[in-house]
């Protein structure tokens, strides 16, 4: 009977998977995809000597908080309008709050590299590896 059962189960997963197929194998395909454009790039970045820099602006960008926005009420119309969040500051436009955010990620940047010295050295030999 238990081999009944297991027959049975594995015909019932061969079904799932087969009925799956076109999910499993456009899945597969992103991943070979995404690893082939990541090949590529870091081959791109063996050539370029600011590589670094863009890494590390990428990095300071995912650290810092995206822009909410919202409606409001205009002070002097009363209309609704919409203004722009960030770090709890409001923003009358986009640009006054983008302008804002890639301050803040450069500062950022910024920061990792003044402390970047400071972490090689506790490292002992003051180099990348």
């Amino acid at each position: 009977m238990y081999a009944l059962w297991s027959t049975a189960a594995l015909i019932f997963c061969g079904i799932v998977v087969y009925g799956l197929r076109r999910h499993i194998l456009a899945a597969l395909r992103r991943f070979d995809a995404r690893n082939i454009a990541r090949k590529e790039q870091e081959q791109r970045d063996k050539r370029d000597h600011l590589a670094h820099f863009r890494h590390t602006l990428k990095l300071a960008e995912d650290q810092v908080e995206e822009i909410q926005s919202f409606e409001a009420r205009d002070e002097r119309t009363g209309l609704a309008v919409t203004r722009f969040l960030f770090e709890g500051e409001t923003f009358a436009t986009r640009d006054e709050a983008e302008a804002a955010r890639q301050e803040a990620i450069v500062a950022k940047a910024r920061d990792f590299y003044r402390e970047l010295p400071v972490a090689l050295a506790q490292r002992g030999d003051g180099r990348l590896h």
